[in-house]
């Protein structure tokens, strides 16, 4: 029996599978692609597991650990499936979430017509017990455990067993929330039941209530799902199963234990895995300021990476609820090679959000879908091949003419304007959120790099330079499978925090020191837990700060020595710089604006040994090896905006295009378009007036201009090393 060496990230995404194996003593990477099973994704997890051991004739003993990349929770509260929840909470707050924020979408010019959504949690599904803490945690008033009691019954009768309890300040002392899930557990023993203090033990009552009930609300399935992964893991190695770890949403990996009590860190798994992946491979190539564009059969996912790390944010949300919890800062579309094509009652063609996905799928795929989709566009144009995954999944291009020729007719259009229109309106689509993230939080998106990666993210990224004035785009080699690849360079992560509220010269530097042992004995737990000894534990100290009235905080490391006047003054001095950073302003000096100090924080990680990216072999600089045929290719309208092949307004006519296979470019290769680079499982079309260039890691470093002008995207690189 061969000792285990392999490690395996396993992502599921919407329409496909993805598996990235890294053998820990050679160093070799494997990648494979299967489709995914949206009514069972556990299915689709083992066969992509089965065909990748399969493929590398390796015995399941083999295997060190898998980490995975779920959507799970994700798919659940996008659809807004939440089941029959309850809620408990403190006497008098009964209504908390009907209240909830006074914010409005669109501006307040909305506010007159519009209506507040559905609650999470109904208001007959509501129950409170007495009892009150202060914001010290101080108790006001006992537990009343006759309510207690009274509330547990009322749920347990009528069969509602998923709960979220949050009692007023249970952030600053937990024991009245603690009390209430012992009364659960004794009279409602089926309930599933989430606890603020435990999920969240963070001061703003609502943000905290609402995360409490996400946390309730995918318990159920997230559980089930991974118990069956483990399930099927035994069996495949008995005596003890596969180590299993999940990406969490902050960035790190922790265990399916773990991700079990608290599974509402999961809600972005996927996208936080693509982050991290692709940040890994940009900063290898010396780039260190990008944005990431995860595009794959549903939507595209978006964020922003500064120094190699993905930005993190606590003020997001998925679907329609809002989950105050560390995760890596996306912004999604439904934007995808799956995205269906419409025509809106005003007769207008529209894409997305709405998706084929992977069940039926586009028409190309002929396995039951009726609706054009954005691959079926790209499969009439030619800008994709008669097939998938290096021919495993054949296209019916057939079926998508005869689509597109229907959409069109209806429209008034030929069928190659309609096409191009689709793939127009879904760069744009992918281009706004690109804005969202950039420009609403006031970057200069022309000061990044794009890296694209998904089995779709790569079709539309010249017209997205054109559109966005992008300095360049990053093609990682194997792009379907980055996300799969940034669960191999994870670290298992913890976080803790805990809220403390205070004016920066009113700071109790004992108390505040006493928190962060408390937080970082948390952390410490958590990973000696996890295997880690104690000389490989991480430990990083944050705080959140604001100015005194304001609304929102800014975090700022915190070091590491005991907390005292020096640290509480150089977090506060860190706090000005970000500050103007973020905002343009600060209020350093003036003692009108006095700094108030919100939450602190502890994140523990323990180091998980990162594969090594393979260097391609130096070539000559002509691509003619790796030339596999020609084919013709429409690519159409310009989105139109900075570069210089815009042509809006006109289609142009099917060009015999040279198609290469990407396996056999090497380092320093050129490819002026136009051009389709095509691999196992993705393609890469090169549009007319733009050049490729083949780095030494294998990446392809497109933007516009002559192939004379494709000197190194990175210029700055070859300094830096």
């Amino acid at each position: 029996m061969s000792a285990p060496r392999l490690r395996v990230g396993i992502d599921t995404g919407g329409t496909f599978t993805d598996v990235v194996v890294v053998d820990e003593i050679s160093g070799g990477l494997t990648v494979t692609k299967t489709p995914s099973t949206p009514a069972d994704p556990a299915v689709g997890f083992m066969a992509g597991l089965a065909k990748v051991i399969r493929q590398l004739g390796a015995d399941p003993a083999a295997i060190a650990s898998i980490s995975h990349g779920t959507t799970i929770a994700t798919n659940q509260l996008l659809e807004g499936d939440v089941g029959e929840l309850g809620f408990i909470t403190t006497e008098g707050f009964e209504f908390m979430l009907e209240i909830a924020r006074q914010s409005v979408p669109d501006g307040y010019g909305n506010s007159y017509f519009w209506v507040k959504p559905d609650r999470i949690v109904p208001p007959d599904r509501v129950r409170a017990v007495g009892g009150r803490l202060d914001h010290t945690g101080a108790e006001l008033r006992p537990f009343d455990e006759a309510q207690a009691v009274a509330a547990a019954r009322w749920f347990r009768d009528r069969g509602i067993d998923t709960l979220g309890v949050c009692f007023l300040h249970s952030y600053a002392n937990p024991a009245h929330e603690d009390r209430m899930a012992a009364v659960l557990a004794r009279e409602h023993p089926g309930a599933v039941v989430s606890l603020s203090s435990r999920v969240l033990p963070e001061y703003r009552e609502y943000e905290r209530a609402m995360t409490t009930l996400v946390d309730a609300a995918v318990k159920p399935r997230v559980s089930r799902y991974l118990a069956s992964i483990e399930a099927q893991l035994g069996d495949l190695r008995p005596g003890g199963g596969i180590p299993l770890h999940v990406m969490t949403s902050s960035g790190g990996v922790a265990t399916a234990a773990e991700v079990v009590g608290r599974p509402i860190g999961t809600v972005l798994s996927g996208p936080a895995a693509g982050a991290v992946g692709a940040a890994v491979i940009a900063q290898e190539a010396g780039i260190s300021q990008v944005l990431t564009c995860d595009g794959g059969g549903t939507s595209t996912d978006v964020a922003v990476v500064v120094g190699g790390e993905p930005a993190l944010t606590t003020e997001g949300s998925v679907g329609a609820y809002p989950a105050k919890i560390p995760m890596v800062d996306v912004v999604t579309v439904g934007a995808g090679g799956g995205s269906v094509a419409w025509v809106s009652p005003e007769g207008a063609l529209k894409v997305g959000p709405r998706s084929a996905g992977a069940e039926p799928g586009p028409l190309c795929y002929g396995t039951g879908g009726c609706e054009v989709t954005v691959t079926d566009a790209h499969l009439v144009l030619g800008r994709i091949p008669p097939h998938l995954l290096g021919g495993e999944i054949p296209l019916d291009r057939s079926a998508a003419q005869a689509g597109l020729e229907a959409l069109a007719g209806r429209l008034g259009m030929t069928v190659q304007d309609c096409a191009a229109g689709i793939l127009e309106i879904s760069a744009w689509n992918q281009a706004n959120a690109v804005r969202q993230i950039t420009v609403r939080r006031g970057l200069d998106v022309r000061d990044f790099t794009l890296v694209t990666f998904g089995g779709s993210g790569s079709l539309l990224l010249c017209p997205l330079v054109e559109i966005l004035g992008l300095r360049g785009v990053l093609v990682p080699p194997n792009p379907g499978n980055v996300s799969a690849f940034g669960l191999l360079n994870v670290d298992v992560r913890a976080d803790y925090v805990r809220t403390y509220v205070a004016r920066h010269d009113q700071l109790d530097h004992a108390a505040i020191e006493a928190i962060f042992t408390a937080l970082t004995s948390q952390a410490r737990t958590a990973l000696t837990a996890q295997g880690f000894g104690s000389g490989q534990h991480r430990l990083i100290r944050t705080a959140d700060l604001r100015y005194y009235g304001q609304a929102f905080e800014v975090r700022v490391p915190v070091g590491d020595d005991a907390f005292g006047a020096a640290l509480a003054d150089a977090a506060a001095e860190a706090f000005h710089r970000q500050h103007r950073s973020l905002y343009g302003y600060d209020f350093r000096g003036d003692p009108r604006q006095r700094v108030e100090w919100v939450n602190l924080r502890v994140t523990g990680t323990g180091p998980i040994p990162r594969p090594r990216l393979a260097r391609l072999a130096a070539g000559d600089g002509d691509p003619a090896a790796a030339l596999t045929g020609r084919r013709k290719v429409v690519f159409g309208r310009s989105a139109g905006g900075s570069g210089g092949s815009s042509r809006r307004g006109s289609t142009a006519a099917a060009a015999e295009t040279a198609v290469y296979w990407r396996a056999r470019l090497r380092a320093g290769d050129v490819l002026a378009g136009p051009a389709i680079i095509e691999e196992y499982g993705a393609t890469v079309p090169v549009h007319p007036g733009f050049t490729a260039r083949v780095d030494e890691f294998g990446n392809l470093l497109v933007r516009a201009g002559e192939a004379a002008d494709a000197a190194p995207l990175a210029a700055d690189a070859a300094a830096r090393r």
